[in-house]
């Protein structure tokens, strides 16, 4: 995790790095020591935030991980707080491709899980039966369907997970098959094919742009309209049914309590059976992050990517806001100048569309994260492009696009935790890893999310919400073992084993589907 350059208290990343962060509280006028540096803190430093080890000369670069993080607004001497108060982000994407040289592919090795094979050839971690709306009109009778298959009666299926429904606030008033229509179209079919839903049903209004045709035609959901008492068989394709074909909401529910029950036989036919890890796409995510992020949970989780990667499976990092300031870093590691170029496409979009409304990309950082000791996008950034390990960058995928490549790969989507996590599920994504600093209750139907605390105290006063502690890197342990041991509980949920969010019953109402576009 560093040079060497450490203190009960105290962590500088890398040797270049003017600032330190605090790894416990520091009290003002206490002297610190390591191996190289002595510092005495002007005021006292709360744990995750930066202290500077030497005078920085206004305008001068604050460098963490070896990297700039922004520019000091003053002049900082040695000790100060370093902090949104005398730092402002200050980055320049640069389009030069002559840097890109991808690093040799891991060396291969080979896992196993126990999952549910697909007749497509994809393997799930979870077996679940989904009701997803096309408008938002029709989301309360899919809820009440759903609600008719309380964990009672799920008992008749005991290879089912569960029955959610995906519903969102869109579908209509929208430009039929303009930007965004066609993301919605993405996200519904991508979660109608999941690996991990093994039986599907649409309820829409009728009359709204996101018709059972138009998913059809554009998306390949194959709409079969709802049978009148006939037994579904595996050839048929996804029930559709709309209520204002049905007759209102109270027809509908009752005519959706009996297909979903045809599917739910059908979907209980499958059970677990060994599967190579190659079949497994992880999603990796970062929310309610802090000052320990880019320190523990989130190389932990990059480990986990790499050792992934080497199975033959498929690492999704996304939030391309979250990205911007570190993704020369990713740039680099492109196997190609396309790859790179198509990244450096998306910060560009991201800039432009973030202007459109007097934004910018550094209005990113939340209340809790600037809390949390981080103080710029940036820095935020270098902390999060971590989760993503050290392979090359395959590929670059738009939102909620299927993902068909083996590797590190990114997917472009808005740093807002639930939206981008739904993108890529859409995409394929049957596992989730979340790390938090300040700590999030996020929890998916259908692919389980394993959440990460990034720091010890948030892993003991959120016991029931945190499934693993990085926290413990800061305490001495080796982030490759800690990733190794993450990555066997990765092994274990995808073979059955309940996440902490599984057990609460989350992830009904984190179905957020990303939009571009407006509202008509």
């Amino acid at each position: 995790m560093t040079d060497g350059s450490s203190h009960p208290g105290l962590v500088q990343l890398d040797s270049s790095d003017n600032v330190a962060v605090a790894t416990a509280r520091l009290c003002r006028g206490q002297s610190i020591s390591t191996a190289s540096i002595t510092i005495t803190p002007r005021i006292d430093i709360q744990r995750g935030h930066k202290v500077a080890v030497k005078p920085i000369a206004a305008g001068e670069a604050i460098v963490k991980y070896g990297q700039p993080i922004g520019l000091a607004t003053g002049a900082i001497q040695a000790g100060d707080h370093v902090h949104t108060h005398n730092l402002m982000d200050h980055h320049v994407v640069s389009d030069d491709l002559s840097e890109v040289s991808p690093p040799e592919s891991p060396s291969m090795m080979q896992r196993q899980f126990d999952g549910f094979y697909r007749p497509n050839g994809s393997v799930g971690t979870r077996n679940y039966v989904a009701i997803l709306s096309t408008v938002n009109c029709s989301a309360s009778v899919c809820h009440k369907v759903v609600e008719r298959f309380d964990a009672e009666r799920l008992k008749r299926w005991p290879n089912v997970d569960g029955v959610f429904a995906a519903t969102h606030t869109t579908g209509c008033a929208m430009q039929y098959h303009g930007t965004k229509h066609q993301m919605l179209g993405r996200v519904l079919s991508g979660y109608s094919n999941h690996s991990n839903v093994g039986g599907c049903a649409v309820i829409g209004l009728g009359c709204e742009q996101t018709t059972p045709g138009y998913l059809s035609e554009h998306h390949g959901i194959v709409s079969l309209f709802a049978p009148d008492g006939r037994q579904l068989t595996r050839d048929d394709g996804i029930p559709m049914m709309t209520m204002q074909t049905e007759g209102g909401t109270r027809a509908t529910i009752e005519k959706a309590e009996a297909m979903v029950e045809q599917i739910l036989d059908r979907a209980n036919e499958v059970s677990r059976s060994p599967a190579d890890a190659s079949h497994l796409t992880l999603a990796v995510e970062c929310g309610g992050s802090d000052g320990y992020s880019g320190l523990t949970a989130n190389p932990a989780v990059g480990v986990v990517s790499d050792r992934l990667v080497a199975c033959g499976g498929t690492s999704v990092i996304s939030e391309t806001t979250e990205l911007y300031g570190a993704e020369h870093l990713l740039v680099r590691r492109s196997r190609s100048p396309e790859i790179a170029a198509k990244l450096l496409e998306r910060i560009d979009w991201w800039k432009k569309y973030v202007g459109m409304f007097g934004s910018e990309l550094d209005n990113n950082p939340s209340v809790g994260n600037k809390a949390g000791g981080l103080s710029t996008i940036t820095e935020k950034s270098l902390g999060a492009v971590s989760k993503s390990g050290s392979t090359a960058l395959e590929a670059v995928y738009e939102y909620a696009d299927p993902i068909t490549a083996k590797g590190l790969v990114v997917m472009d989507s808005p740093g807002f935790d639930p939206a981008s996590v739904t993108g890529k599920v859409a995409g394929g994504a049957n596992l989730v890893m979340f790390t938090t600093g300040r700590g999030s209750c996020f929890g998916c139907k259908p692919s389980p999310v394993i959440k990460i605390a990034t720091n010890t105290p948030l892993f003991e006063s959120m016991n029931e919400d945190m499934d693993l502690d990085a926290g413990v890197i800061v305490e001495g342990e080796d982030v490759q073992l800690v990733g190794d041991r993450f990555f066997d509980f990765l092994l274990a949920v995808a073979s059955g084993q309940k996440t902490c969010s599984e057990k609460l019953g989350l992830g009904d109402h984190e179905f957020v589907p990303w939009t571009v576009g407006p509202t008509l």
